[in-house]
């Protein structure tokens, strides 16, 4: 039994909370990892883990030996990749989870620069408008939009986002422009919904904090959703500038209410706390954070 391997197979176990699930992150077939787990859990004379036909759970000692095991291959990680950065490029596989509006305006438009200064590096993309849980599925970094309240998760601040509230050019003709927040909530609303709940609608009127219903006769999770039915007249939209810069110049589309706009929203290179970053991890979010800065409407400070 190689010895670093199994405990690799262990800490995906335990991670992932499934036999199949490790092995499949780790490219090995699932009767290896059950044989290597079963060898390791032999050569220490305990249970590791408690196996049910649903389900894999932590024994005490399987928490324990798990908690030295992710320090014991981090600290081995970071050792290995010192010794190496000077010899060799980064290398490997980054994993990342993002929204899919967000990766496909921003990332992938320019993932070929990253990928032609650091071609040893592959990136898998975890596309979800859901935050995942980062140590569950094995990922390396995410990009969060706001605040974050999770102590076991550390953020870069990388840029921010604005929120607008904006419609068609035509639906203003047909229904006329809002001047307040009274006259707003009279409108038809065009709703986003996150992780099954609607999205209140913030803005700030005299140094205070408003929160207006976002929910109206069109609702979706998707925020490229939410541009189209702002395209299409079906209402008036409060979300990130972002997604309308090009409609926004164009006429097209016109914002309404700026001077009850909140304050940006942080958008964040979020990692699990505690872990050492492998330098292509470090290059990844270097790499997001310069995308942002090129962009006006990711700037962090720019109006």
């Amino acid at each position: 039994m190689d010895k670093l391997d199994a405990m690799r197979m262990f800490v995906r176990v335990v991670e992932s909370g499934s036999f199949s699930q490790a092995a499949r992150d780790l490219n090995v077939s699932q009767p290896t990892v059950s044989k290597q787990l079963a060898a390791l859990e032999a050569r220490l004379g305990t249970q590791l883990l408690a196996r049910s036909s649903r389900a894999v759970a932590v024994t005490p000692a399987g928490q324990e030996y798990y908690e030295a095991t992710v320090s014991i291959l981090q600290d081995l990680d970071f050792l290995e990749e010192r010794v190496l950065e000077g010899q060799s490029a980064p290398s490997g596989l980054v994993r990342v989870t993002l929204s899919p509006a967000f990766g496909r305006m921003f990332v992938i438009p320019r993932l070929a620069d990253f990928r032609s200064r650091f071609p040893d590096v592959a990136i898998e993309m975890e596309v979800s408008g859901r935050h995942v849980d980062l140590i569950e599925q094995g990922i390396d970094v995410a990009i969060r939009i706001g605040r974050l309240s999770d102590s076991a998760l550390v953020a870069r601040r990388i840029g921010d986002m604005r929120m607008i509230t904006l419609a068609s050019a035509g639906y203003l003709a047909q229904y006329g422009t809002p001047q307040t927040l009274d006259e707003l909530r009279n409108h038809q609303r065009i709703g986003h919904v996150h992780q099954g709940d609607i999205i209140g609608w913030g803005f700030h009127v005299e140094g205070r904090q408003v929160t207006v219903d976002g929910g109206g006769a069109f609702r979706t999770n998707d925020a490229e959703h939410v541009r189209g039915a702002v395209l299409a007249g079906l209402g008036i939209a409060h979300h990130a500038s972002w997604l309308f810069t090009d409609v926004l110049a164009s006429g097209e589309v016109i914002r309404i209410l700026a001077q009850h706009a909140p304050p940006p929203f942080p958008i964040s290179a979020v990692t699990v706390a505690g872990r050492r970053l492998p330098s292509r991890v470090r290059h990844f979010i270097d790499f997001l954070a310069a995308i942002c800065a090129e962009e006006p409407e990711l700037r962090i400070g720019d109006r």
